[in-house]
């Protein structure tokens, strides 16, 4: 949610890369322990939106937050849906334990297999997701975290300037990255399935199919949450006894057409917001 000269989704200036499909997957949840009129209540949530991505030290790494709004645009590339193995029952639980260990608040401790993966790929879609990528200290925790220490350190360094005081404030951040007072920063992910695309020895390539919110809930915002959908693929590597990014990349869908559903009011998707918990992931 993109840093760009085009409707990006967490991103900035930097190549578009588009990977490979195929293999197959799903993906099931485990819960780890939830109109008045404004500027939200006619709003019809824009359909699409194209995505950049920022690229560096050969890691192709989302800016995955509020940029989808903060430069408008469109596009419509959408990755294929379909598996040359076949279609398999949609979010199939699959018998593999989730994982109880955390990193943080990060899940850790994924299995070496493609379940194991899948299920790293999707928890990591939600840290990248997150209003912690905002903030520097934050930042840098969640990046350490979730990627290859070869690759970490530099990523850090490209991420802070690419956070930089005049991207937040076209977000509508302050310069901390924290919302300005009266209003409450949305910006989550959430996976909706994955499938394995690749997978030898210590590496494997995992697409997660995610929808997510970004936006500035409150009354006067001009940034209102809005929905976006999106496609993240991640290259991942067996590094200490656990799955790390080497380096990922999004594009646009698959998006369904929009409901009907009445747009919430500001302190409706505050209340949610702050009310509802996140969850850890299982393939």
């Amino acid at each position: 949610m993109s840093l760009g000269d085009e409707h990006g989704y967490r991103g900035e200036p930097g190549g578009r890369t588009d990977e490979g499909f195929g293999g197959s997957g799903q993906t099931r949840t485990r819960l780890p322990g939830s109109g008045d009129t404004d500027v939200y209540g006619g709003a019809r949530r824009p359909v699409r939106s194209s995505r950049s991505l920022i690229t560096v030290v050969g890691v192709v790494v989302l800016l995955i937050a509020a940029i989808a709004f903060a430069n408008q645009g469109g596009g419509d590339e959408t990755p294929s849906t379909t598996s040359p193995k076949g279609a398999t029952a949609p979010t199939a639980a699959t018998g593999e334990r989730p994982v109880t260990g955390k990193n943080g608040e990060i899940p850790s401790g994924f299995a070496k297999d493609g379940q194991g993966a899948q299920s790293a790929a999707a928890n990591y879609a939600v840290a990248l997701g997150s209003d912690g990528m905002f903030k520097a200290a934050t930042r840098r925790g969640i990046v350490q975290r979730i990627h290859d220490p070869a690759v970490a350190d530099r990523l850090v360094s490209d991420l802070d300037k690419a956070y930089s005081a005049g991207f937040l404030a076209n977000v509508g951040l302050n310069g901390d990255g924290t919302a300005p007072t009266g209003l409450t920063f949305v910006s989550r992910t959430v996976p909706v399935g994955t499938k394995v695309t690749e997978q030898s020895g210590d590496t494997a390539t995992v697409e997660v199919w995610c929808t997510g919110l970004v936006g500035l809930a409150g009354p006067n915002s001009t940034k209102p949450v809005t929905e976006t959908w999106f496609t993240i693929t991640e290259k991942l590597k067996w590094v200490g006894n656990d799955w790390k990014i080497e380096s990922s990349s999004q594009k646009e869908g698959p998006t369904p057409v929009n409901g009907d559903n009445r747009a919430s009011s500001a302190d409706e998707i505050a209340g949610a917001v702050e009310g509802y918990g996140g969850f850890t992931y299982a393939r």
